[in-house]
C-alpha cells in the first residue's frame, strides 16, 4: 500500500510541475505576441515617417525649383531687386528651416532603421527561444504521455494489488476459520486420546488382573500336579522301602554337576524331535545335565529328558506372551529363567514348574538373561539399548545400564559377577562393572554381535560376529586371539548363537545352510560338519560332561549329537 501511495503522489507532482509548465509557456507566448504587436507598431511608424520624408524632399525639390527661379529673374532685371531681395530672403528661411526638419527627420529615419533592426534581431531571437520551447514543451508533453501511461499501467497494477490483497485476506479468513475448526478438532482428539488412555490404563489393570488370576490358576494347577506327583513319589519309596536295596559309593555324588575331563567330537546325530509349534529360537542344558530346555516362538519354554537316548517331555512352562528368545539356569538348577520378545523376562521353578516373577520394564525385545553369582539377581539385556540388573527377593530392578546399543547377548565374567560382559549390534563388545556406572572396556569387531560365550577358566571370550566368522578374545590381553571362518559357514540370524565345549577344546556354531561347524580351537583347523537340519540353525549347547552336543532350528527341530 505504501508503493502504491508513493506512484499516486509522485503522478500528482507530475502533474503540477505540467500545469506550472504551461502557465510559463502562455506567458512566454503572450510576451512575444507584445514584442511582435510592438514591432508591427514600429514599422507602421517607420512607413509614415518614410512617406513623410518623401513629401518633404517632394517639397523641398519644389522649394529649390523656386529658389532657382527667383534667383534668375533676381539676375534679368535690377528694378526688382529691392522686393526680390526680400523674397529671398524668406525664401531661404524656409528652405533653412526645411533642411534642418529633413535633418531631424532623416536622424529619426536613421533611429528607426536602427531599432528595427534591433526588433528584427530581438523577433529572430525570440523566434529561436520559441522554437527552443515548443520543442521542450514536445519533450515535455511526451514525457508527460509517458507519465500518464505510466501513472495508468500503475493505477492497473495497484487495482490487481488490491485485487490480489482482498483474495488474500480472504484465504487468510479461511485459513482462520480452517485452524479454528482444526483446533477444535485437535482439542476434541485431545479429550479422546485422554479418554483412550484412561482406558487403556484400565483395560491394562484389568489385564494384568486377569494375567494375575490366570498365574493363580497355572499355580494351583501346577501344586495339584505336584501333589500327584508327590503323592506318586511316596507311593514310589514305600514300595522301594519294602524291598532291601545296596547303596553304592556312586550314588553318592549323584547330584553333583558332572565333571569335563575331555570332550568328544559328536559324529552322528542320536535323537531328532519336533520341540515346538514354531522356531525354536534357544536350546540349553541343565548344569548338571539331566534336563534340556528349549524355548520357541510358540511362546512356550519345555523341559525335556534325553538322557536315556530317548525323548521325554519333563515340563511346559507357559506365561510369555511372545516367542522365548533367551534361556538360563541357575547353579542349583532349582529355576529357569526365560527372556522373551514381549519386552519382559520370567522365572519358573524347575521342580513345579510354576511361574515365580515377571520381570518387566524394558521397552525392546529381551533378547539376552542371565543369572548373576547369586541365583537372587538377574541381568537381562534388551533392543532399548539398555541392561538391567533385577533382585528377584524384592521383584525389582535395582540397576539399569544405558549401552547406547541394542543388545544381543550378554555374560557375568567371573564367579562374583563384578563384571558384565555384553555385545551389541554396532559391532562391539563392552565390559560393564557392575561397581560403577561407566563402561571399563569396550573391543570394536568387523561385525554386530550375535552372541557370547564365557570358557569356564573364564579366560577366554567367545564371540559369534555376523560378518561370518567367530572370535575368541584372550580377556587377560582384551585381544582376538583366534578367529575361526570357513567356506559354506554362514551367521544365519542376529541371534545365532555359538558356544564352548565344556574344557574348551573346541567350539561349535550353526549356519544359515543347516549344517552344525566345530572348529579346534588350539589349531583353528575345522574339525567336523554335522548335516541333519534343513533350516537355518540358530543355537548349539554341549552337555556339561563333554559327551554331546544338542542344536535347534528354525523349523521346530532339535537334534542330538554324540560320537557313538
Amino acid at each position: 500500500m505504501a508503493l502504491c501511495w508513493n506512484k499516486a503522489s509522485e503522478g500528482h507532482w507530475r502533474h503540477r510541475i505540467y500545469q506550472k509548465l504551461r502557465e510559463r509557456n502562455k506567458k512566454e507566448y503572450e510576451n512575444i505576441n507584445d514584442l511582435i504587436q510592438l514591432h508591427n507598431r514600429l514599422f507602421e511608424q517607420s512607413e509614415l515617417l518614410r512617406t513623410e520624408n518623401l513629401q518633404l524632399t517632394l517639397q523641398n525639390e519644389k522649394l529649390r525649383q523656386e529658389n532657382s527661379d527667383l534667383h534668375s529673374k533676381g539676375a534679368g532685371g535690377d528694378g526688382g531687386s529691392g522686393a526680390g531681395s526680400a523674397a529671398a530672403g524668406a525664401s531661404s528661411q524656409v528652405v533653412q528651416a526645411l533642411e534642418q526638419k529633413l535633418y531631424k527627420l532623416q536622424e529619426e529615419l536613421t533611429d528607426l532603421h536602427r531599432r528595427k533592426g534591433e526588433n528584427a534581431q530581438q523577433l529572430v531571437e525570440l523566434n529561436q527561444c520559441l522554437q527552443e520551447r515548443d520543442k521542450l514543451l514536445a519533450t515535455k508533453e511526451n514525457k508527460l504521455a509517458e507519465y500518464e501511461s505510466e501513472i495508468l499501467i500503475l493505477k492497473e497494477e495497484l487495482a490487481a494489488k488490491e485485487s490480489a490483497l482482498a483474495d488474500l485476506q480472504a484465504v487468510n479468513q479461511v485459513l482462520r476459520d480452517e485452524y479454528q475448526t482444526l483446533n477444535l478438532a485437535f482439542t476434541a482428539l485431545e479429550d479422546k486420546y485422554r479418554k483412550a488412555q484412561e482406558e487403556n490404563r484400565e483395560l491394562i489393570d484389568r489385564w494384568m488382573a486377569q494375567k494375575a488370576k490366570d498365574a493363580e490358576k497355572l499355580n494351583l494347577e501346577n501344586d495339584t500336579a505336584l501333589k500327584k506327583r508327590q503323592m506318586m513319589l511316596e507311593e514310589q519309596l514305600k514300595e522301594a522301602a519294602r524291598e532291601p536295596k545296596q547303596v553304592s559309593l556312586e550314588s553318592k555324588f549323584a547330584c553333583s554337576p558332572p565333571i569335563c575331563l575331555t570332550a568328544v567330537l559328536p559324529a552322528k546325530a542320536y535323537l531328532r524331535f519336533d520341540a515346538h509349534d514354531g522356531e525354536v529360537n534357544s536350546v540349553c542344558f541343565s548344569p548338571q545335565g539331566k534336563i534340556v530346555a528349549t524355548g520357541g516362538a510358540d511362546r512356550k519354554l519345555k523341559l525335556w529328558d534325553i538322557s536315556r537316548a530317548t525323548v521325554e517331555a519333563r515340563g511346559v512352562l507357559t506365561g510369555s506372551n511372545a516367542g522365548v528368545t533367551a534361556i538360563d539356569f541357575d547353579a542349583e538348577e532349582s529355576l529357569i529363567l526365560g527372556a522373551s520378545n514381549d519386552f519382559a523376562s520370567r522365572v519358573w521353578t524347575v521342580m513345579d514348574h510354576r511361574l515365580r516373577h515377571t520381570l518387566t520394564g524394558h521397552s525392546g525385545k529381551v533378547m539376552a538373561a542371565k543369572f548373576l553369582s547369586e541365583s537372587s539377581k538377574v541381568v537381562t539385556g534388551s533392543h532399548d539399548r539398555t541392561l538391567k540388573i533385577w533382585d528377584l527377593r524384592s521383584r525389582a530392578c535395582i540397576r539399569t545400564i544405558f549401552a547406547g546399543s541394542s543388545c544381543n547377548d550378554l555374560v557375568p565374567s567371573d564367579s562374583a559377577a563384578t563384571t558384565i560382559i555384553s555385545g551389541h549390534f554396532d559391532k562391539k563388545i563392552r565390559f560393564w562393572d557392575t561397581r560403577t556406572e561407566q563402561s571399563a572396556n569396550e573391543v570394536p569387531l568387523q561385525g554386530k554381535i550375535t552372541s557370547l560365550c564365557l570358557s569356564r577358566d573364564g579366560f577366554y571370550l567367545l564371540s559369534c560376529v555376523r560378518d561370518d566368522s567367530l572370535k575368541i578374545l584372550d580377556l587377560r590381553k582384551n585381544q582376538v586371539v583366534n578367529t575361526f571362518t570357513c567356506e559354506g559357514f554362514h551367521v544365519g540370524a542376529d541371534y545365532s548363537r555359538a558356544v564352548f565345549s565344556p574344557d574348551a577344546t573346541y567350539v561349535a556354531a550353526g549356519s544359515g545352510d543347516g549344517s552344525v561347524y566345530i572348529w579346534n580351537v588350539s589349531t583353528g583347523k575345522l574339525e567336523k560338519t554335522l548335516r541333519e537340519h534343513v533350516a537355518c540353525v540358530v543355537a548349539c549347547s554341549w552337555h556339561p560332561n563333554g559327551k554331546s552336543l544338542v542344536s535347534c532350528d528354525r523349523a521346530k527341530k532339535v537334534v542330538a549329537w554324540s560320537d557313538f
